[in-house]
């Protein structure tokens, strides 16, 4: 997969017949000026935390997508033993834009990395970002993902997990609406014993809106004792907006505590009957509902003031959609 992804060069481009890419048609949405353009602005950002690191300033990082562009955003992080880093990433810009990243990020020996990333490109824009995070053993990546802008975007994660005691935890919010497609697609492989990985992803749709979750697991026979859980739930506020999912689960040890899950669908009739029934009316009872749907994987956000700043913009968002 990593392999069929690494340049995306525009006369390579991956399609829906390739079963990674079945449910985004990546050409289709690139304007014909970009995809024969070569990349206007190659900008590489480095972040490296010596051994034992901890604490210091939080590394907030911004891209920004300029009308007509294509750019090639490279993002490398790497934590030594012991150091730890709160990365906070966003994205904005205005115009149609191909913005066509890739992240690397290695977490060494015993070291914590909290990854908050708020994307919100315009509503023109493509972004495809290929992420690749390797963990050592007795260290911990922990990533949140808002998922508001672009009209086409594509957030690829291949996390290996390399030393024994070590987690990984991925979560993340769509919020998707009018034509928009939003697309996430994890691989997690389990190489070492007594590992966990935790995938948390919840996605809120309306109008013609479509939304792709793509989840694996892979279990490599040496990972022993692993703990790995998996789990997508999808609203529909519209009966025209679509949600794939494809929860995967590939284990070779037998050893293993291992699930996956996934829910789609509109709201529960019975608790909104509950709550009117209380005396709310029907708007103030949907809201709540969704409300509540919302607030369980913010919670996941260990920085609380990048808590409430992503609480804040999804608050709003639900306030247009909910009127």
């Amino acid at each position: 997969m990593v392999k069929a992804l690494k340049a995306l060069a525009p006369d390579h481009l991956p399609t829906p017949k390739q079963e990674e890419w079945k449910y985004t048609n990546l050409a289709r949405v690139l304007p014909e000026a970009l995809l024969r353009q070569k990349p206007e602005t190659v900008r590489e950002v480095v972040i490296h935390r010596s051994r034992g690191q901890n604490g210091g300033q939080v590394e907030d990082v911004l891209w920004t997508g300029f009308e007509g562009a294509h750019q090639q955003p490279v993002l490398r992080v790497t934590v030594e033993e012991g150091a730890d880093l709160t990365l906070i990433e966003r994205h904005v810009g205005q115009g149609a834009y191909w913005k066509n990243m890739v992240t690397d990020i290695a977490v060494g020996k015993n070291a914590r990395v909290h990854h908050i990333r708020l994307q919100e490109d315009s509503p023109e824009a493509v972004q495809t970002n290929l992420v690749k995070v390797t963990v050592a053993q007795d260290a911990a990546y922990d990533c949140f993902s808002l998922n508001l802008g672009g009209k086409l975007t594509r957030h690829e994660i291949h996390a290996v997990i390399e030393g024994q005691g070590a987690d990984c935890r991925l979560n993340g919010l769509n919020l998707l609406a009018g034509v928009q497609h939003g697309d996430t697609t994890i691989l997690i492989e389990h190489l070492a014993p007594h590992c966990t990985s935790y995938q948390f992803y919840r996605s809120i749709l309306d109008d013609t809106a479509r939304g792709v979750f793509q989840g694996k697991v892979h279990v490599h026979q040496a990972a022993q004792k692993t703990d790995a859980y998996q789990l997508s739930n999808a609203l529909l506020l519209s009966p025209m907006a679509e949600m794939d999912t494809k929860p995967e689960l590939e284990i070779y040890a037998d050893d293993v505590k291992c699930s996956h899950g996934a829910t789609t669908g509109p709201l529960d009739e019975e608790p909104l009957f509950y709550l009117r029934s209380r005396g709310l009316s029907a708007a103030e009872a949907r809201r709540l509902l969704v409300q509540a749907f919302v607030d369980e994987v913010l919670e996941k956000i260990p920085d609380e003031d990048t808590r409430e700043e992503a609480r804040g913009k999804a608050d709003a968002w639900l306030t247009m959609r909910l009127r």
